[in-house]
């Protein structure tokens, strides 16, 4: 019984043993994953770095991730030097190129214990940069500088886990909120159409009927000025034939010329009067007048419709072989270079119409949206009355056709008024929309984003208004975040597991 009591009274020392040994380990596994975050930027670069706690005298390597700004490209050549500069005593570590692609793997050893700076100096093609992160400490001790570095350790129970290196490969932004002018928006549709002096529909001046000639006249063809389109005869009509009247002017200008000739000749022996003459010649004038006026637009086939401007065929009115009289419209010509489009809105708008002064144009067809400014832009009228017909006040915009606008086509319009107001805007490529809400992802490094729903506000096609959620000082997913909302769904990584280069 005694040495039952004894065994038992062994193996729980035994195992208080292990527990104690497991929980040493455990410990001191964990003091080895713990690093500081380092994050900073300039208007070149941002690094994020994950380092050793930094401890006098000992050696602690500093994982370091460098984009570019504004793109946030991973920068794959280039030398590099980390300098750690705490109370006047400066360590460094250079590293000629990358040691993978945008990542660079300093070790340094400081000197003295304090608060100083991380210096990054970067050496690239494009010139040479300096990030520097300020307010780094170094510990006296290493039990210290584990201890501070556990109670700064990021933690949130709504992040999500995307590397730099995800991020590198997708097109991916962050940026702070702007607090900027937003006043009142107006949204509404306008049609497209081709702006005056734009386009120009070309008329028969002849009865006769339709010839296409050899190339085929079709919409949307290019044309240049002075091209022959179509030819209208009219040789095989009774009435107003087109080929007779030109035949007999030709004849007309052709005797009075030679009329004109002969008494030139008989004038230089004084055989005929100075006023015969002067009346050959008038009559030679007036029948060379009415001839040149014909062979420009006209042949013994019939009149020849040509372009009167560079553009496209928008539209053909005609059909090969149709009889068309004077003044009926044959082809409508466009430049396709300068639209109008011509929006409207309700009448309690009336008031705030006169103090719009730019807009934001989106496409419906594949959603991109301009500013006035990057389509040369302006309002060119709005209405101050209604009429029986529309009660609603027009508006005109005029702006240059970049090649995705189709006239007759539809756009929406975001009508954007002056205002001292000050708002907090994002972009809109920032927000995510899940069942009514709108959600944004908030920086907390630029590895790990937090999931934050925001209160918005109006929006102008391009920013948003945020009420509520977010402050200025909190970096906000632009670009990607739909990508960082997919890693998201997939599964969160451990936030602390760290990179393993």
């Amino acid at each position: 019984m005694k040495i039952k009591r004894i065994l038992y009274v062994t193996l729980a020392l035994f195992l208080a043993s292990c527990q104690t040994n497991d929980n040493r380990n455990a410990e001191e596994s964990h003091h080895d994953e713990v690093s500081i975050k380092i994050t900073a930027y300039s208007n070149e670069f941002e690094v994020f770095a994950e380092a050793d706690p930094f401890v006098v005298g000992q050696s602690g390597e500093i994982l370091s991730h460098f984009s570019h700004l504004p793109g946030f490209k991973a920068l794959e050549s280039g030398s590099m030097t980390a300098r750690l500069k705490v109370n006047g005593k400066e360590t460094s570590y250079t590293l000629e190129k990358p040691t993978r692609k945008g990542i660079y793997k300093f070790v340094l050893t400081p000197e003295t214990e304090g608060v100083g700076k991380l210096v990054f100096d970067i050496k690239t093609e494009e010139g040479n940069f300096q990030i520097i992160a300020p307010e780094v400490r170094v510990y006296a001790n290493e039990h210290d500088a584990i201890h501070a570095a556990e109670e700064v350790v990021v933690s949130s129970t709504n992040a999500t886990v995307f590397t730099k290196e995800q991020s590198w490969k997708i097109d991916f932004a962050t940026e702070y909120p702007k607090v900027e002018p937003f006043g009142q928006v107006i949204k509404t549709t306008a049609q497209v159409q081709s702006a005056q002096g734009d386009e120009t529909i070309i008329t028969a001046k002849t009865n006769g009927t339709v010839l296409f000639t050899a190339e085929n006249v079709l919409e949307g063809k290019a044309v240049s000025n002075g091209q022959v389109l179509i030819s209208i005869s009219g040789s095989g009509l009774a009435n107003n034939n087109s080929t007779v009247y030109f035949q007999e002017v030709k004849n007309n200008y052709e005797k009075a010329k030679a009329d004109y000739e002969r008494l030139a000749e008989l004038a230089k022996d004084k055989i005929v009067s100075e006023k015969d003459l002067l009346n050959a010649k008038t009559q030679y004038d007036n029948k060379k007048a009415y001839y040149d006026n014909l062979v420009k637009n006209f042949s013994v086939t019939g009149q020849n419709v040509t372009s009167s401007m560079n553009g496209y065929v928008k539209q053909v009115f005609v059909q090969n072989g149709q009889y068309v009289e004077a003044g009926q419209a044959i082809v409508a010509i466009s430049q396709n270079k300068t639209l109008l489009l011509k929006a409207e809105v309700q009448q309690k708008y009336a008031p705030v119409l006169v103090s719009i002064n730019s807009a934001n144009i989106r496409l419906l067809q594949n959603n991109e949206t301009y500013t006035l400014a990057e389509l040369n832009g302006k309002i060119v009228s709005f209405g101050r009355n209604t009429n029986n017909d529309n009660f609603l006040l027009p508006i005109n915009i005029q702006i240059d056709n970049k090649g995705a606008f189709v006239s007759g086509g539809f756009v929406e319009v975001y009508l954007k008024t002056i205002s001292n107001t000050q708002a907090l805007t994002l972009p809109n490529a920032a927000l995510l929309e899940e069942q009514g809400s709108y959600f944004v992802f908030v920086q907390v490094h630029p590895e790990l984003f937090e999931k934050r729903e925001v209160k918005v506000g109006v929006t102008d096609g391009l920013k948003t208004e945020i009420v509520k959620g977010i402050n200025q000082q909190e970096r906000v997913v632009t670009e990607g975040a739909i990508l960082v909302k997919l890693a998201q769904a997939t599964g969160t990584l451990d936030a602390h597991s760290g990179h393993n280069h």
